[in-house]
């Protein structure tokens, strides 16, 4: 039998089976889970000031010592340690790139790590807790916010047996950064951070010599895939989580603008913003990473086709999105007017044409350069960018190393 209990009176051990109150006046997930310290913190931060207890599960009123402080371990600890108390308060300090590249670093090594545990624990036949991840989502809202090209530059940088697991990062933090773009509030920030974490969690119900394939997948093997969302939204609810934005982009981001998408086909009117945004950096991060069976995309290519698929995308988001990576993302290869070749190192706000790039090859002598960097925004620079250029037909393997060393 359930007992409605003050916050101040929740001990851990507790297992809260419902919070009183809306569901964006609290800071958890999913709707029932065994309480510890961290989530009683959490809890009297926040608007809720009762809650319904299940004795029959977890501790009593009566059974629990108001001095108990033993913790409650949480089934992918791990991702606590990523925000850390730094990323967590520094919430939007801007800085450069070089300044946060190390902490987008950091948080990509730990975010990959804590996916992976989520997938094993699926494949293990254990429930889920999409609320442990909300620290992981935290640390990529601040990084994005900190400085909005670092992560998602880093995140593009996966190797074809990690995008399984960093793909989820890399569209949370494209998320966040659309979200800001088109100024929607924290709340549904927090709500794009989140489905772009747990968006591909069905692929976790995937056979592994399937989701692993490294050519071509046959009728039937990819007839099992497109299961995955529907696989993810189950394996979602299962756990408690309840926010229906979130559930929808999960179930929903292989959608289409027309409506030739899966699983249902959905007419853009049909189909919330959230879940409009997920399917545009769903497939961004898709197309401009290393798989098993290609090799990405340069990032600047990549929107320049994206664009020419009519409709696939929601035009005004997949603008807004143009928006927030720019025309030429960092790490784009580009042709300047001085026959010069130069990487994209850094955006520069309202002139998302002209960004600040590196120069570094003559493509008339086809020489290397002394590496000069560019800011192409500036009034008398004499420069343009005149065109995208392919690294790979140009033979460079590790263009990354001249904008984030």
């Amino acid at each position: 039998m359930l007992k409605t209990i003050d916050v101040d009176q929740l001990r851990p051990g507790m297992y809260v089976q419902r919070l009183n109150g809306p569901w964006l006046k609290h800071p958890f997930w999913r709707g029932s889970f065994l309480a510890t310290i961290r989530d009683i913190e959490r809890l009297r931060r926040s608007e809720v000031e009762t809650v319904d207890i299940d004795p029959s599960r977890g501790e009593d009123v009566e059974g629990a010592e108001a001095g108990d402080t033993a913790d409650v371990m949480e089934p992918v600890a791990s991702v606590h340690a990523v925000a850390g108390d730094a990323d967590r308060g520094a919430a939007a300090a801007p800085t450069d790139l070089a300044s946060e590249l190390s902490r987008a670093r950091r948080i990509c090594q730990e975010g990959r790590d804590a996916v992976e545990a989520m997938f094993r624990e699926v494949r293990m036949g254990r429930t889920v807790d999409p609320g442990a991840m909300m620290p992981l989502a935290e640390g990529i809202t601040a990084s994005v916010d900190r400085h909005p090209g670092a992560l998602i530059s880093v995140a593009r940088l996966k190797t074809a047996d990690d995008y399984t697991f960093m793909h989820s990062v890399a569209v949370s933090a494209l998320m966040v950064a659309l979200a800001r773009q088109l100024g929607l509030s924290d709340e549904e920030c927090r709500e794009a951070a989140m489905g772009g974490l747990l968006h591909d969690l069905g692929k976790a119900c995937m056979p592994l010599d399937i989701l692993n394939k490294p050519g071509r997948l046959t009728e039937d093997e990819y007839t099992v895939m497109r299961s995955h969302p529907e696989e993810g939204e189950r394996l979602l609810r299962d756990s408690g989580l309840e926010n229906a934005t979130v559930l929808h982009m999960v179930r929903h981001h292989h959608e289409k603008f027309d409506g030739g998408g899966y699983p249902a086909r959905l007419p853009a009117e049909a189909t919330p913003l959230l879940t409009r945004m997920s399917t545009v950096c769903d497939v961004y991060d898709a197309i401009t990473s290393n798989r098993p069976y290609k090799e990405g995309w340069d990032p600047g290519e990549s929107l320049r086709q994206m664009a020419s698929w009519k409709g696939h995308f929601d035009p005004a988001v997949l603008k807004a999105f143009i928006g927030s990576v720019g025309i030429y993302p960092i790490g784009t290869l580009v042709r300047l007017s001085s026959d010069r070749l130069a990487v994209v190192v850094e955006q520069r706000p309202g002139a998302l044409s002209s960004p600040l790039v590196r120069v570094f090859f003559s493509a008339r002598s086809r020489t290397q350069l002394l590496h000069r960097d560019v800011d192409l925004s500036e009034p008398g620079c004499g420069e343009r960018i005149t065109g995208i250029e392919s690294p790979r037909q140009w033979g460079f393997r590790e263009l990354e190393k001249l904008w984030a060393p």
